[in-house]
């Protein structure tokens, strides 16, 4: 992905989402950069929701968070807009999904507010240079993602349960897993449950929500993180009469470096 993971400068990439020219998952996508989740909201909601993020900082770290109606970020990728610059995006109705996009210019309010929030594909490359074999990322595919059974703390209208992406870590090496992440909070940080993936809710792991099934060997242990999926679904519980997001697994890329995002 990006070119097969050669380095690319995160604004071409983004040229490349904008002129059409790439339109599937970013897993894996310009090595280095911090990617991050997309929802887009009416004004009226957007404190309740920058409070539920708040109150829920693992599945849901805020990386930026626009003025209404503006469509330009500001710090994470300065002057890349919003609108056009991920590969798909998602409209909702009344909590329901009515339409998948490319881009969503014509769909632009002066009441809409931004929202970048991170994601785990970040720690993944991070992961991998720590010595961790993550699969689904040497093999460029997406990870397995399961709502789970363990509920958000809520905030006005918005609640509803975490989502998780999980990730098969060889046994000998989840301890490593758990440092390495932990370094990236912005990037849902350290794993939220180690194991069975049962206590949560989550009882066959190859009956995923999104993303793609995982291979699991022998010796493999089930490690499981807070999601940025978590946002949408809350918002869809909470019947938001508009959003927009990224589709799962198409995200926005970001010019941070992930070095730059991880804490000592």
């Amino acid at each position: 992905m990006c070119n097969e993971r050669q380095e690319q400068d995160p604004g071409k990439f983004r040229d490349q989402i904008r002129q059409g020219k790439w339109q599937k998952s970013t897993s894996g996508a310009c090595p280095g950069y911090v990617q991050a989740n997309l929802v887009i909201l009416p004004r009226e909601f957007a404190l309740d929701f920058t409070i539920f993020c708040l109150r829920n900082p693992q599945p849901c770290p805020i990386i930026e968070i626009l003025d209404p109606g503006n469509p330009i970020v500001q710090e994470a990728a300065p002057d890349a807009d919003i609108r056009t610059d991920i590969p798909k995006y998602c409209i909702f109705k009344d909590s329901k999904l009515v339409e998948e996009r490319t881009e969503i210019t014509n769909l632009w309010r002066d009441d809409l507010v931004t929202y970048l929030i991170g994601c785990s594909y970040t720690f993944e490359e991070a992961l991998v240079r720590g010595g961790v074999p993550v699969k689904n990322y040497l093999q460029q595919k997406d990870p397995g993602v399961y709502i789970s059974s363990v509920m958000c703390r809520s905030a006005g209208v918005f609640w509803g349960p975490m989502v998780v992406t999980m990730r098969p870590i060889p046994g000998h090496l989840v301890a490593r897993t758990v440092q390495i992440t932990s370094r990236f909070p912005k990037a849902h940080g350290a794993p939220v449950h180690i194991g069975n993936g049962e206590p949560i809710g989550i009882t066959h792991l190859e009956k995923v929500d999104f993303g793609e099934p995982p291979v699991i060997d022998r010796g493999d242990v089930p490690v499981f993180w807070g999601c940025g999926v978590t946002p949408q679904l809350a918002a869809m519980k909470s019947k938001v009469p508009f959003m927009i997001t990224h589709k799962p697994c198409h995200m926005f890329i970001t010019d941070i470096k992930i070095e730059e995002m991880a804490i000592s």
